[in-house]
């Protein structure tokens, strides 16, 4: 039986909250549903004159916890959010605890790109464990490490942004590894998608397709490339939450002849399974794979 997430529209029961406020030495503010940047504008005031960290969630499983970096240091922030996931076990076993540094002046604060996230580690392997333990590079470009956690990665490198990730996938890419390389465009998520902020996430599309060919001019007959997401986030919708359950899903290698519709996928394990298949390796059991076996040679 698959059991999701617990999500808390209510905010957390006061027996979380307590152990965590035991744990970290300080009350805490807020414990609701919130947009990240309106939150720190409606309680940074008093954050900034308290010192109690700033607790929400949103519709997704997520244990947030916002400070300003001259009031609780970034040290300091990241042990809170320890302190939390350890806590958050069992049937408070939410997807994700995330540290939320924000800097500035009252009426102008802004997140920093220090965000780190704690996620709960899967149940079993991923395909990214699979190709490590046989040997293969497995590369994260970004902050897909807070995703999953660090041990499916036999390196990370974080990003300041989707021009440094594109740059830094860019330079992976022309120095040369044997196994997968998973790279993340967090600005999509988190300056646009999240803000609904149409008018940046456009520019944003227009920047990913201006750099696109210069990576396609760097990936060879034996490479293969999927463009995919990890959740929809409309900036045209009013809410700031997750806007969709469908994501777009691009695969594209040198050697493919004629386009076809990969149509309505029943799982995001469908990639897991086609990353399987292409390297010739026992997958998750989980998937279906989207290559036809001429794809693979």
């Amino acid at each position: 039986t698959v059991v999701p997430f617990p999500t808390y529209p209510n905010g957390f029961p006061e027996n979380v909250i307590s152990r965590f406020e035991d744990a970290v030495g300080r009350k805490v503010i807020g414990n609701k549903p919130a947009s990240g940047t309106v939150i720190i504008e409606e309680l940074g005031e008093e954050h900034l004159k308290t010192g109690k960290p700033i607790v929400y969630t949103s519709a997704d499983s997520v244990f947030q916890v916002a400070a300003h970096k001259s009031i609780i240091p970034l040290d300091e922030l990241y042990r809170m959010c320890e302190i939390a996931r350890e806590i958050l076990r069992g049937e408070h076993a939410v997807g994700r605890v995330i540290a939320r540094p924000f800097e500035g002046e009252l009426g102008n604060f802004q997140r920093t790109y220090e965000r780190k996230d704690y996620p709960l580690e899967p149940h079993g392997d991923t395909i990214l464990d699979i190709l490590k333990r046989g040997g293969m590079d497995t590369i994260g470009v970004g902050k897909v490490d807070y995703l999953i956690g660090e041990k499916p990665f036999t390196e990370v490198n974080h990003t300041a942004g989707n021009a440094d990730g594109m740059d830094q996938a860019v330079e992976r890419i022309k120095s040369g590894f044997n196994g997968l390389m998973l790279f993340n465009l967090i600005d999509f998520d988190m300056l646009w998608g999240h803000r609904n902020n149409a008018v940046d996430f456009a520019h944003g599309l227009d920047y990913f397709d201006e750099r696109l060919p210069e990576i396609l001019s760097l990936i060879t007959e034996t490479d293969l490339l999927i463009i995919t997401a990890d959740h929809g986030n409309d900036p045209t919708t009013p809410s700031t939450d997750h806007s969709r359950e469908y994501i777009p899903l691009i695969a594209w290698q040198k050697t493919f002849l004629v386009g076809r519709n990969l149509g309505t996928r029943e799982s995001f394990c469908d990639v897991a399974a086609t990353i399987a298949q292409f390297f010739g390796v026992d997958g998750t059991g989980a998937g279906r794979s989207f290559l036809l076996p001429e794809d693979t040679g």
